[in-house]
């Protein structure tokens, strides 16, 4: 079946189309998350529940939970051959990012000085596109990222717990290194776009490609907080 066919054997058109519906859908997953994370922070009772999760055992346990959630909901986006269950675990994901956001950004709206939500964005984007055009433009495979990636993931996952148990800020330094481990998942889901999927898997490519977007402003917000 055409619709099957794996992406490194498709026409150019064929590629163009897969393309286009995928970073079509990390948009509009974007253009989502803007929309629930403004309802989230129009709730003064939203708002006052996450900033209260943030003291320590509680963000343990609220990062525990974002992790059951968004483990569960790639499973179903993978997994599932129904394009609307594969949509409402992208619509979960997609929810469960707004709300750990909602402290985040409220502190940069009440209390940064300068447009500090407005740059981080436009940084995450520009970045974000340049690295997706250095894997489309170049057909590099980096796949032998995927070691390094889930490596650096368990050694982050421990300093913040560690951060988080005993009561130490990561600082500045963690964030950049997380940055970085952002960027190279970018490049790592971009070259499964050229050389993993198949032609019908755009939902599981964005869902993989909007995670790594949101890891990369997650970081980019909080260095420019820092500056604060």
């Amino acid at each position: 079946m055409q619709d099957l066919m794996n992406l490194e054997g498709a026409t150019t058109e064929e590629k163009a189309l897969f393309y286009r519906k995928t970073y079509g859908h990390v948009a509009g997953g974007v253009l989502v998350f803007i929309l629930v994370e403004y309802l989230f922070l129009q709730s003064q009772t939203i708002v006052n529940f996450a900033l209260s999760l943030l003291d320590g055992y509680l963000w343990l346990i609220t990062l525990g939970g974002f992790m059951l959630v968004t483990h569960y909901a790639e499973s179903v986006v993978a997994k599932s051959h129904d394009r609307n269950v594969q949509y409402l675990g992208y619509l979960l994901y997609i929810i469960a990012e707004a709300f750990i956001f909602v402290p985040l950004i409220y502190i940069a709206i009440a209390y940064a000085n300068g447009p500090v939500l407005q740059q981080a964005a436009i940084l995450t984007l520009s970045l974000f596109t340049g690295l997706s055009a250095v894997v489309l433009l170049t057909k590099k495979d980096f796949s032998f990222l995927r070691s390094i990636i889930t490596i650096a993931s368990f050694i982050a996952l421990g300093l913040i717990v560690a951060g988080i148990l005993f009561g130490f800020e990561l600082g500045l330094w963690f964030s950049v290194g997380m940055v970085a481990l952002a960027a190279g998942a970018i490049l790592y889901q971009t070259s499964n776009l050229v050389h993993k999927y198949q032609s019908d898997q755009y939902v599981v490519a964005a869902l993989g490609l909007f995670s790594a977007l949101m890891l990369l402003f997650w970081y980019i917000l909080r260095i420019f907080l820092s500056r604060d």
